[in-house]
């Protein structure tokens, strides 16, 4: 007896039938490799949720390049050991630790609609949701160091005031609230003590990268992971 197979999720099952092909008629040896001798990725990929980028699709990677974490907005908690039920904490611990990953990168994207949520409860107005409303909280450190100084074209390392941004300033200016999402996950990833040491004996790498739906193009943070710059010319 063949299962039913819902009309929306045709396209999907196609899809699998299709990797089969690819991946166990055409190149069988790396799946055959991936199931004995296990994954060993050498990037864990922070996405967002959404349907419109799915980093294996953008990055063209195949089985077993990346080990990814996806949530709404691509926000890293930081370290909190009180959080035993955290599957963000877990899939970045078992990546780090377990994994040894060389590289972590963030990738947020334009027009995330967790940043525009966030902006909206900056704003008063309260998600009537049980759980998005504190997710994107977390994006509040980030959009307040790192937003509202480049909005105002200043660098505090410079000893430079910044100055206070009103929230249709910030919503005028997703991109970079978002950006400032990505730094801020960054921050937060040095808060977790295994990362900091690994960083530290030069095994791990910390990015951030901000994908522009509009056009195809990425922006990826320099060495010290202060700006973005375009990636693709």
């Amino acid at each position: 007896m063949q299962a039913f197979i819902h009309p929306t999720l045709i396209k999907l099952f196609d899809g699998i039938k299709n990797f089969q092909q690819r991946a166990y008629e055409q190149d069988f040896a790396n799946m055959k490799g991936l199931v004995e001798d296990g994954q060993q990725p050498k990037v864990l990929l922070i996405a967002c949720s959404d349907s419109r980028v799915d980093p294996a699709i953008l990055t063209n990677a195949e089985p077993g390049d990346l080990f990814v974490l996806r949530n709404v907005a691509n926000l890293v908690p930081s370290y909190d050991i009180e959080g035993k039920y955290d599957g963000a904490r877990a899939a970045i611990e078992y990546a780090v630790r377990d994994l040894e990953v060389e590289h972590i990168v963030i990738l947020g994207h334009a027009r995330c609609g967790g940043i525009h949520a966030f902006l909206k409860t900056l704003s008063g107005q309260k998600i009537q949701r049980d759980f998005i409303g504190d997710w994107v909280s977390l994006a509040m450190d980030g959009c307040v160091h790192y937003a509202i100084e480049q909005i105002n074209g200043s660098d505090n390392d410079l000893g430079e005031t910044v100055r206070e941004v009103d929230l249709d300033t910030l919503s005028e200016h997703q991109h970079l609230v978002e950006r400032a999402a990505i730094r801020g996950s960054l921050d937060n990833l040095l808060t977790y003590p295994w990362i900091k040491q690994r960083i530290d004996k030069g095994e791990l790498n910390l990015h951030g990268w901000w994908f522009d739906l509009e056009n195809g193009d990425l922006w990826a943070t320099d060495a010290e992971n202060t700006v973005f710059l375009p990636v693709i010319d």
